[in-house]
C-alpha cells in the first residue's frame, strides 16, 4: 500500500477569545506540503485601545504577503531572510500609519508583531513587543525572543529583592509595552541574524501573550506529556487548559504549534522564476479582452463555413474503435472508427479584477 511521506513540519493553530468581548488577535500558518520552508505570522492587537482588531489584520496580512512573495527565494538567499522579516514589518508600521492617517478616530491603534521563517531545521524569527516565542526541548521550554514589555523590569527588581514577588507577579504594570507597531518609531525588535537550529522532536510554540495566562511551568508540562502526539492534539490540550482555569479576565489567546518531524536532505528544493524569464511554450494561460474573443469566435465559424464549402475532411480530435457485433469474429468485420469531434474550447477571460 502507496503511503504518503512524513512532512517536515507537523501544524497546528488555536485561537480563543477569553473573556474579552472582541477577538482582537490574528494569526496565520503556511507550510505547504512538498516545500521545506514555512512562515507564521501573528499579531496581537492592543486591547483597549481603538481598533485594535484593525490594527493586528493590517499588520498580518502586510507581514505575510511580503514573505510570501519572498519565500521562493528562501532557499538560495537564506542570510537575506532576517532583511525579508524586517522589511515586511517596516511595511506593515508603515501601512497602520497609512490607516490612521485616513481614520484619525483609530489614533492609538496598535499591535504586537512574531513572525518565523523555518527552512529545513533552521529558524528565523522578528518580533516586536511581549508575544512569546517558546522552544520545548528534552523536557525544557524556554523563551527564545525578548519581551518588549515592563514584565522583565519587574522580574529583575523582585530578582534583587527590590519588590515583594506577589507584588511583582500582580503588578499593574506588568503587560505595559515598551515596543509596538503604532504606525510611529519602533522603538524595539528582535531579529537574530543567525538562525535558531531545531532538533527532531523539537516543539516551537508561538503565541499572543494570552497563553501566558498559564504559568510557564504549565505549559512545560502540556508539551512534554504530549510531545509524541500530533500538535493539533497538543493545541487541544492547551486550550483545554486555558478554558480549566475559568478566569473571567482572560485574554484573547492565540498560538500555533510546530513540530520538526524530520531532518532529511531536500529532494527537490522550490526555485524562484529568474527575472525577465520567458516561457517559449504555446501551451500557456494568456488574458484576452471580450471583443478580441468575439473576434476569435466570428473567424473560427467562418473558418468552419469555409472548410465545409471545401468539402474538406473534418478535423478528428479523438478516434474510438466500435465494438465488434455479436456473433461475428473480429476477422469478419471492419473495424470502423467513430470519429469524435469535440466542440471548440471557449476562449480563457479574465477581468481586473488589542
Amino acid at each position: 500500500m502507496w503511503r504518503s511521506p512524513e512532512p517536515r513540519f507537523d501544524v497546528a493553530s488555536a485561537i480563543c477569545q477569553g473573556g474579552r468581548d472582541y477577538q482582537e488577535d490574528a494569526i496565520v500558518t503556511d507550510f505547504p506540503f512538498g516545500m521545506d520552508s514555512g512562515v507564521v505570522v501573528l499579531a496581537d492587537g492592543m486591547g483597549g485601545h481603538a481598533a485594535g482588531d484593525v490594527a493586528s489584520k493590517i499588520v498580518v496580512t502586510e507581514v505575510f504577503s511580503e514573505l510570501k512573495f519572498q519565500s521562493a527565494n528562501f532557499t538560495d538567499f537564506e542570510n537575506e531572510i532576517p532583511k525579508y522579516l524586517t522589511s515586511a514589518a517596516v511595511n506593515a508600521n508603515n501601512c497602520v500609519r497609512e490607516h490612521v492617517m485616513e481614520h484619525p478616530e483609530t489614533r492609538g491603534m496598535g499591535a504586537t508583531l512574531v513572525s518565523l521563517v523555518l527552512i529545513e531545521n533552521r529558524m528565523f524569527w522578528m518580533s516586536i513587543g511581549d508575544s512569546p516565542l517558546y522552544h520545548y526541548r528534552s523536557g525544557k521550554m524556554q523563551q527564545l525572543n525578548e519581551d518588549h514589555s515592563m514584565a522583565p523590569q519587574i522580574d529583575f527588581m523582585v530578582k534583587q529583592g527590590l519588590l515583594d514577588p506577589v507584588a511583582g507577579k500582580n503588578h499593574p504594570d506588568r503587560n505595559c509595552l515598551t515596543s509596538v507597531i503604532l504606525g510611529d518609531r519602533v522603538a524595539k525588535s528582535d531579529c537574530p541574524k543567525t538562525p535558531f537550529e531545531l532538533q527532531v522532536g523539537d516543539i516551537v510554540v508561538v503565541s499572543s501573550d494570552g497563553l501566558q495566562y498559564l504559568e510557564d511551568e504549565r505549559i512545560q508540562k502540556i508539551l512534554h506529556r504530549y510531545r509524541r502526539r500530533k500538535s493539533a492534539e497538543i493545541c487541544g490540550h492547551l486550550l483545554e487548559a486555558i478554558e480549566a482555569l475559568a478566569d473571567p479576565d482572560q485574554d484573547n489567546c492565540s498560538f500555533s504549534v510546530i513540530k520538526l518531524n524530520h531532518n532529511k536532505p531536500v529532494i527537490r528544493a522550490i526555485r524562484a522564476k529568474p527575472a525577465g524569464y520567458i516561457e517559449e511554450t504555446t501551451n500557456m494561460t494568456r488574458v484576452v479582452k471580450m471583443d478580441e474573443a468575439a473576434e476569435g469566435r466570428v473567424a473560427a465559424r467562418a473558418d468552419e463555413k469555409i472548410s465545409n464549402d471545401l468539402q474538406l475532411p473534418p478535423v478528428v480530435k479523438e478516434v474510438k474503435p466500435v465494438k465488434p457485433m455479436a456473433g461475428k469474429s473480429a476477422e469478419n468485420v471492419n473495424t470502423k472508427r467513430q470519429e469524435v469531434d469535440e466542440a471548440t474550447p471557449p476562449a480563457k477571460l479574465a477581468a481586473g479584477g488589542k
